[in-house]
């Protein structure tokens, strides 16, 4: 499996404000890039905390460029849910795009149930939390060989702590957002001994922003 980590952020190293409301980072240039990108992929993967505080639908993304790779179907749509706490009229939840619920033993069967009966394909992987190498396992045995997660930044650094990252895609905007309590690009516990190394693959401008390219050298 390639797993593929993008996000867009301020000046400053923020994914959204403090109050972790939904915020204009990337320009027109950088959204059509990540269209692309998610043409490209077979599934496209975000946290709960995403899921609550945007509501996303993952359904945009460059159907032209989808058809010049893959004629039929569409990206599927992920999300990383401990104790099922995605709303049951959640916007990944509509539609026809395949969605998988990746949760652990602490969501109660019920609700598990529910998220069946809402649509999507629930994986359990993990006693009290997900197992991401587990869960993306059974992703990969169900067809799922290119993943994107876009966030948030819990999910990203749980990513690279379970060494899942082959690349890292980052636009910068032009914007300082601030606050000790905004969100960055990789939050949980964060390391203190080892650290991922990144070689950089590529610098791009892209409007009053610039995008970095990097691959993950796990070991």
């Amino acid at each position: 499996m390639h797993v593929l980590v993008n996000a867009a952020m301020s000046a400053d190293g923020k994914l959204a404000t403090h109050r972790r409301e939904q915020l204009r980072i990337s320009g027109d240039a950088d959204f059509a890039r990540v269209d692309r990108r998610r043409a490209e992929v077979d599934a496209i993967v975000v946290g709960v905390g995403t899921v609550i505080a945007d509501d996303p639908s993952l359904i945009r993304f460059d159907r032209e460029r989808r058809s010049e790779i893959e004629p039929t179907g569409v990206p599927a749509r992920v999300v990383v849910d401990s104790r099922g706490r995605t709303p049951l009229d959640a916007g990944l939840l509509s539609g026809d795009a395949p969605t998988y619920l990746l949760t652990s033993e602490a969501t109660p069967p019920e609700r598990r149930d529910a998220f069946r009966d809402a649509g999507a394909r629930v994986i359990v992987a993990g006693t009290d939390r997900v197992n991401l190498p587990d869960a993306f396992g059974a992703l990969e045995r169900e067809g799922i060989e290119r993943l994107l997660v876009e966030g948030g930044g819990e999910l990203i650094f749980s990513c690279f702590e379970a060494e899942l990252v082959d690349e890292l895609s980052v636009y910068v905007g032009s914007l300082v957002i601030g606050g000790q309590d905004a969100p960055t690009l990789a939050d949980g516990n964060g390391f203190v001994e080892s650290f991922p190394a990144l070689t950089l693959r590529g610098v791009e401008r892209l409007g009053d922003g610039v995008l970095l390219r990097w691959r993950v050298e796990n070991e």
